[in-house]
């Protein structure tokens, strides 16, 4: 019998291809799982924190399923406004009814076998909360979604140091994103999971009460990862393959810049600094 599985993607003005390309990936991905009989069942929620109700209309993403079979529901949620990336994807983990779920940036290009490798992956793994992908950037380059415990001055040269500040630093900064670990045949436990794409067991958000709302946006799978890692292993999975197309907080300007700090502050407050 396969297994039930839940997904959850929140929206906040998207750019139409990109969701698209991401909903038809995951579509692809769903086919493939249901067809290997690895995944029995599959609820996708798409939840719209747009403040103007006309801007998106999730029901025509969801269209893009709509040939699907039974074993594939949609769910859509509106009107709630915009809050937070995290409470967003909590809306929809509080009527989920499965074994896994995940949780899934609307940036996000899955593998055909991305949903069908996770699967095998807790199958075969003892003990395992969460996984990380193997993720790629749009150019083909390796991106490290996994980090340790985050100094300040590790996220500070991450995101806002010039280039050669960054090359003086580059052992600290490899060391802190698992550059040595991340490839495409190892798998080694890691401290923090990037919410871009976070596969793990229901029961287990279910447990930390999902997301903390404290967080609007970023640090909130900082913040998520620390908390789930006491219900078990946070794993990095090499066979399930993404590519992932968003971008950082530094480069969206000074609105995202001073969301990011005040998140760090909550982060750091909640669980310790660390400087160094």
């Amino acid at each position: 019998m396969g297994a039930i599985l839940s997904i959850s993607v929140v929206v906040y003005r998207p750019t139409e291809k990109i969701l698209t390309d991401t909903l038809v990936s995951l579509r692809q991905a769903i086919r493939f799982a249901l067809a290997t009989k690895n995944l029995s069942q599959v609820s996708l929620c798409l939840v719209d924190n747009g403040e103007q109700p006309d801007y998106f209309d999730p029901n025509h993403y969801a269209g893009i399923f709509s040939a699907e079979p039974a074993a594939l529901t949609v769910h859509c949620l509106a009107g709630h406004g915009n809050v937070g990336y995290g409470r967003g994807h909590n809306l929809a983990l509080v009527n989920a009814k499965s074994e896994y779920h995940l949780v899934l940036n609307p940036d996000v290009i899955l593998e055909q076998d991305a949903l069908d490798c996770a699967l095998e992956f807790f199958r075969t793994e003892d003990s395992v909360a969460l996984i990380s992908p193997q993720s790629r950037s749009p150019d083909g380059s390796t991106e490290y979604l996994c980090k340790r415990y985050p100094a300040l001055l590790n996220l500070l040269l991450r995101g806002f140091a010039p280039d050669w500040l960054k090359k003086i630093f580059s052992d600290r900064l490899s060391r802190y994103e698992y550059k040595t670990e991340t490839d495409d045949r190892k798998v080694f436990p890691t401290e923090i999971i990037s919410g871009c794409f976070m596969f793990g067991k229901t029961e287990v958000f279910r447990s930390i009460n999902g997301f903390s709302s404290r967080y609007f946006m970023y640090f909130e799978d900082f913040d998520l990862s620390l908390r789930a890692a006491r219900y078990g292993r946070l794993l990095h999975a090499p066979t399930v393959k993404i590519t992932h197309l968003g971008g950082k907080a530094a480069s969206k300007g000074w609105n995202h810049i001073m969301m990011f700090l005040q998140s760090a502050r909550m982060f750091y407050h909640c669980h310790g600094w660390r400087i160094f």
